[in-house]
Order: structure tokens, then C-alpha cells, then sequence
């Protein structure tokens, strides 16, 4: 009967809450970083951008909450054709719905759903010292893509690493999507 109350003191002691926030709080994070951006289907180069917004957080229990947001996202591609550096630049406003499991204190394993709405579709060329850009025409105002990704908090300070498997084409006639690593830190405050 000992071993049996030690063994469950040992258990219960072993027990711990592995997220950062109590159960049933809100938490709102501004957060900035950085997007390396490419398209599927395209022999372009990376784009590096700016990813920038805020999360909200719900922590639903221990291991769980939700998450749901708005960041602007500067996407697209870069080629150098005959000599001529294009730029595609398409930069959307990204709203990141996840589901977040804690796994161990302060690191979240992330899987979701990104609705994206696009900002600016464009294409500049750069030879030399000329430069033009052109809209892009039959760009889709709305993409989708599923975010996966990790984060690690400590002292409310978070660290975010994702990739965005981008799921519809982002424009008429191409099959190219978007596919963005995307790196940021965070603040979260509790509301």
C-alpha cells in the first residue's frame, strides 16, 4: 500500500502545466520577423520580407489552446532573367487560425488553417539603372495555405518558426502557390 501512495505522489508530482498561460486566460502577442518566400512551380529565387501583426491566444487547458491572428506578409519570388532582376511581389494580409499543443513548458508544436487576402500584386524588373514594375494580371484575392510550425516561449518572449504549405494557385493559368518560411518574435501580454 506504500508503494502505491508513493507511486502515485511521484505521478501526481510529475504532473505539470506545460504551457506558459493559466487555463482560460486570453494572451495578445505583436510579433515581427522575417518571411523567406518562393512559389512552387517557378525557378525563382528567395524573396526576403517582412512578416509583421498580432496573434491572439485562448488556452483552453494544460497542453492546448487556439490561436488566431492578422500578419502582413511580403511574399513572391525573384528571378535574374538575361540579365534583368525580376521581382514578384506578392504580399498579402495573413490570417493564422492554429491549434497549439504544448509538449513540453513553453515549446508548441502548430498546425492550422491561413486564409490570406493580397495587398499588392506586382512585378519590377531592374537592369542596371532602369527599373519599372507592372501589376501582375489574374492574381487571386484570397489564398490558402496549412501552417505548421514550432514555438518556444520564456518570459513571455516568443520565438515562432513556420512554413506555409500554400494550397491554392495564386493566380489564373499558373500552377504556382506560395511557399513561405517564416520566422518571428513575440510579446504576449496577458488581457
Amino acid at each position: 500500500m506504500k508503494k502505491l501512495i508513493l507511486m502515485a505522489v511521484m505521478a501526481l508530482a510529475t504532473v505539470s502545466s506545460f504551457a506558459q498561460q493559466a487555463v482560460g486566460t486570453f494572451t495578445i502577442q505583436p510579433k515581427v520577423g522575417l518571411n523567406l518566400a518562393n512559389l512552387t512551380s517557378s525557378e525563382g529565387d528567395i524573396r526576403a520580407g517582412v512578416a509583421a501583426g498580432v496573434e491572439f491566444e485562448y488556452q483552453v487547458s494544460d497542453i492546448f489552446s487556439l490561436s488566431a491572428g492578422a500578419l502582413y506578409s511580403m511574399q513572391g519570388c525573384k528571378n535574374t532573367i538575361e540579365g534583368v532582376d525580376v521581382t514578384t511581389k506578392l504580399d498579402y494580409v495573413n490570417v493564422p487560425i492554429l491549434a497549439n499543443v504544448y509538449v513540453v513548458k513553453g515549446l508548441a508544436v502548430k498546425l492550422g488553417l491561413q486564409p490570406g487576402f493580397n495587398v499588392t500584386h506586382k512585378m519590377s524588373a531592374k537592369q542596371g539603372s532602369a527599373s519599372g514594375s507592372v501589376d501582375i494580371p489574374g492574381v487571386k484575392s484570397v489564398d490558402f495555405s496549412i501552417p505548421v510550425g514550432l514555438s518556444y516561449e520564456f518570459n513571455n518572449f516568443v520565438i515562432d518558426g513556420r512554413y506555409n504549405f500554400g494550397v491554392t494557385k495564386v493566380a489564373d493559368g499558373a500552377d504556382s502557390k506560395n511557399s513561405v518560411f517564416q520566422f518571428t518574435l513575440g510579446y504576449k501580454f496577458a488581457l
